[in-house]
């Protein structure tokens, strides 16, 4: 098989395989982003069981652990399996979640809360099928379609932000109004994911440039791509992918990690910082002010809308990081928000709050996408495919980290407001 090293201009498709990225990567995360949304509803559901830090620890160690058996076997795995796998797992757990509430009448006690603790560990499970398998496949394509996907992530928890808010004002004056909202939030996560699930395993495959990069991938030695070639028209045999294997040799995943251990560390630092500070100290944390219950849900909205904005920051080549030295700089110096959100918990009003908040977000947005199109840089499709499963992991690794250390928040009950 030849592939041209150049990307054809006859190829067609590039903004459609960009909103179609966009909205993959909003499915990735809208099941999980809704569970974080709906935290108010939990915490007044199981007030004794913190249920928005607890979910987060319950969700980690599933994805860290199923991610990083798929990186260990990234080059044998099949993509199209994978991916598909993690939205159909989304779809089915989403729906148990309302299925769950509506069996037990939205009510509290430890076995409801399990049950929601075994579905937020199917969440984990789901998420690292997905997140490592499209970061991967996206790599070695158009760096625009990477950056449409995670600013997708970022939508996932602005859109699910604004149906909340939504849902919330609906039926605030109703009976069970609370409830309400958060059955047709749920109903609505779960259409999307839905959706998700023919995007890619009908159109995605289909588009002329999508073909170009998976057969490029294909020509370099990547097994992993051959289902959705398929599923795009273009059938491949085991010796057309690799037709000299001196040829095709690659860098080994450890060969990958160490060579990229500096962005490796950025992925952690970046969300150990965040997940340290975002959910759980935004919902228990931050004291009574003017908004009342709507507070919690104000900040969550902040964050989620500038982390949004942020991942389109860097589509301006002016304005993007892409020194290691300064990214890891930039992101080590974020740690200074921990000691401004404790004093500014303690001693500041909402507005000060809203402001960190929403600066939590822009810069964990903006970072994020630089090291996600800066470090698949000058490496062959199977290598950018194993890069991408490797910080994925680091980012999941972050996540629980920082979720970990939001417990330490608790130790301080004295805090004043």
């Amino acid at each position: 098989m030849t592939v041209e090293s150049e990307i054809p201009a006859r190829l067609e498709g590039k903004f459609k395989a960009m909103a179609i990225c966009w909205f993959l990567g909003l499915g990735s995360l809208v099941s999980w982003n809704s569970m974080l949304t709906i935290g108010d509803y939990y915490t007044n559901l199981f007030p004794k069981y913190h249920p928005t830090r607890a979910l987060t620890l319950v969700y980690q160690p599933f994805a860290i652990v199923t991610m990083a058996v798929l990186t260990y076997n990234e080059s044998k795995v099949d993509t199209r399996k994978r991916n598909l796998a993690g939205f159909i797992m989304f779809f089915a757990s989403t729906l148990s979640l309302l299925l769950l509430d509506l069996g037990t009448s939205g009510k509290g006690g430890i076995g409801p809360f399990l049950g929601i603790c075994a579905i937020v560990a199917c969440f984990g499970v789901a998420d690292a099928h997905i997140e490592g398998g499209m970061v991967g496949d996206l790599s070695f394509m158009c760096p625009e379609f990477i950056q449409s996907y995670v600013a997708g992530l970022a939508a996932a928890g602005a859109l699910t932000s604004a149906l909340r808010l939504l849902t919330k004002a609906i039926f605030e004056k109703s009976h069970d109004g609370l409830r309400k909202g958060v059955m047709l939030f749920l109903a609505i996560c779960t259409f999307f994911e839905f959706l998700c699930i023919f995007l890619y395993a009908y159109f995605f495959p289909k588009l002329p440039i999508v073909k170009y990069f998976r057969s490029k991938a294909a020509s370099e030695g990547s097994k992993t791509v051959s289902a959705d070639l398929a599923a795009g028209g273009i059938q491949t045999k085991p010796d057309q992918i690799v037709e000299d294997a001196t040829e095709h040799e690659r860098f080994s995943t450890k060969q990958l990690f160490f060579q990229n251990i500096d962005y490796a560390v950025d992925l952690v630092l970046i969300y150990v910082l965040t997940l340290s500070i975002f959910p759980g100290f935004l919902y228990e944390n931050t004291g009574e002010h003017k908004l009342g219950a709507w507070y919690a849900l104000v900040l969550i909205a902040s964050y989620n809308v500038w982390d949004l904005v942020s991942r389109y920051i860097p589509l301006a080549d002016c304005l993007k990081l892409e020194s290691r030295k300064w990214l890891m700089i930039v992101i080590i110096s974020r740690f200074l928000l921990v000691p401004a959100f404790y004093f500014t918990a303690k001693y500041g009003d909402q507005g000060w709050m809203i402001m960190l908040t929403s600066f939590l977000g822009l810069t964990n947005g903006y970072l994020t996408v630089c090291v996600f199109t800066a470090a698949p840089k000058g490496y062959k499709g199977p290598e950018q495919n194993a890069l991408g499963n490797i910080l994925v992991l680091c980012l999941l690794v972050g996540i629980f980290v920082g979720v970990s250390l939001d417990w330490l928040w608790l130790i301080d009950n004295k805090i004043a407001f």
